[in-house]
């Protein structure tokens, strides 16, 4: 099945084979590991170097046998010497993918008014904790925190203060360069969770943590922009005597590449994960994302504040989203593994499940319908109307329709937030969370945003 690109490959057409649609043959091996071997790439890419991450895995592999997807996708993007997000900036038109921040100013701008929106709609409490996992090269960070400068006399008398989610050395050095010019201290400490510090051009104090459950405690408004996409996946496929977890493993007709494969009997994760009433035939699962929508759930029931969630993604429906870009191309999962990334499509239906119903959801809504919501058209008038420069119109219409097209980014990415029950509590009416429009106290962006 050719799988259409998603936000990842903007620059990219859809080439890309799923894994499905490369079995190679059945083969004999040893009585406990009898299953069907996957390929692992086009013949274009069978040449691909063995880089020092394959050496690695497949050292793995010969040792204690296949591994499973999430394993492999953990390995390939965080392994601490040769994972892909560690040593490598891998952003932008010289990069592998390009996001929403890094094509307009107007996305992050409207980003910082949600925020604003919601810290005014929970009673404008003192402290103002904005905490984003994943945050890239901190352009978006950045984007927002101009907004809260532009805004400074609703603002200023609210401490404010920036904390950062991320595992990459060299993405965080972009990122303090990005939101500080540089001018950042390392944290000596060992046993401060805090691993790196610094203060914004604005004055606001930034903080560097490997871990959200490092993050203080209080009144915190979380960002998740294609973070949860890269989270490692489980992959599981029906077969006829059951579900069997789709595994990865030496490709056997050529010792130097890796190939699916499927376990000959069921593991615990495809008794923990699968449930009785699943229909498809192919389902991944991510359970870091699990947690951390746990972790995200009883923050917000205990301390209040809210937290949104961009990705691409669906409701529970698709099947086989696990797939790989390198230089804004569509690239095999499996071959030349550390030098591409890796992503899977978010399961919003899997998230608000895990919720439990700690906080109400709103979402999964399409990134089109959103930022029309946020007032993307006005803002967009209003930089038009200020610049007389020709390429600077073209630039901003060109950026408009990248995020706004339905056959681009409009329709692929979706938003998803998490609020204080109480935060819905106001309307007399009961409240949809599938149908937002129903809300009578309209949450920013999920309903129509009013501007003054």
């Amino acid at each position: 099945m050719t799988r259409l690109p998603a936000g990842r490959s903007l620059l990219a057409v859809a080439l890309g084979v799923s894994w499905q649609h490369r079995l190679l043959r059945h083969h004999v091996v040893p009585a406990a590991w009898r299953r069907q071997c996957f390929g692992a790439g086009s013949k274009a890419e069978d040449s691909s170097p063995v880089t020092p991450l394959l050496k690695h895995l497949m050292f793995k592999i010969k040792s204690t046998g296949p591994i499973t997807v999430a394993e492999y996708m953990r390995e390939v993007l965080t392994n601490p010497v040769k994972g892909y997000y560690m040593h490598h900036d891998m952003l932008g038109e010289k990069g592998d993918f390009v996001t929403s921040p890094e094509i307009s100013q107007i996305f992050g701008e409207l980003i910082g008014i949600w925020y604003v929106s919601e810290w005014m709609a929970t009673g404008k409490p003192k402290t103002l904790q904005l905490v984003e996992l994943g945050p890239g090269r901190g352009t978006l960070t950045d984007d927002i925190l101009r907004v809260f400068n532009q805004l400074g006399s609703l603002l200023n008398k609210c401490d404010i203060s920036i904390h950062l989610v991320e595992v990459s050395p060299k993405l965080s050095e972009i990122q303090a360069l990005t939101l500080t010019g540089g001018k950042i201290q390392s944290e000596l400490d060992v046993t401060s969770p805090v691993y790196m510090k610094g203060i914004s051009k604005a004055g606001i104090p930034i903080f560097w943590y490997r871990e959200l459950q490092d993050v203080p405690q209080g009144t915190c408004f979380y960002l998740a922009h294609e973070f949860f996409d890269a989270l490692p996946i489980h992959k599981f496929q029906r077969t006829e005597q059951g579900w069997r977890e789709v595994l990865i493993d030496i490709n056997p007709k050529a010792p130097d590449q890796l190939c699916f494969v499927l376990a000959p009997s069921a593991t615990p994760a495809t008794e923990y994960f699968i449930q009785g009433k699943e229909a498809r035939d192919h389902v991944e699962v991510c359970p870091d994302a699990g947690i951390l929508i746990q972790r995200l759930a009883c923050r917000i029931q205990e301390d209040g504040g809210a937290a949104l969630i961009a990705d691409y993604g669906h409701n529970g429906n698709k099947t086989d989203t696990f797939r790989s870009f390198r230089s804004h191309k569509l690239h095999d999962v499996l071959i030349a593994p550390g030098t591409a990334d890796l992503t899977a499509d978010v399961d919003f239906s899997y998230l608000q499940t895990m919720t439990q119903g700690r906080v109400a959801t709103l979402g999964p809504l399409k990134q089109q319908e959103f930022l029309k919501n946020m007032g993307i058209d006005v803002r967009l008038q209003v930089l038009l109307q200020n610049s007389s420069d020709t390429a600077m119109h073209k630039h901003l219409l060109q950026s408009y329709d990248m995020l706004m097209n339905p056959k681009k980014m409009g329709d692929r990415f979706n938003f998803f937030a998490l609020l204080p029950h109480q935060r819905l509590a106001r309307s007399d009416q009961k409240v949809n969370l599938q149908h937002t429009k129903s809300l009578s106290a309209p949450v920013a962006g999920f309903g129509e945003l009013v501007w003054k």
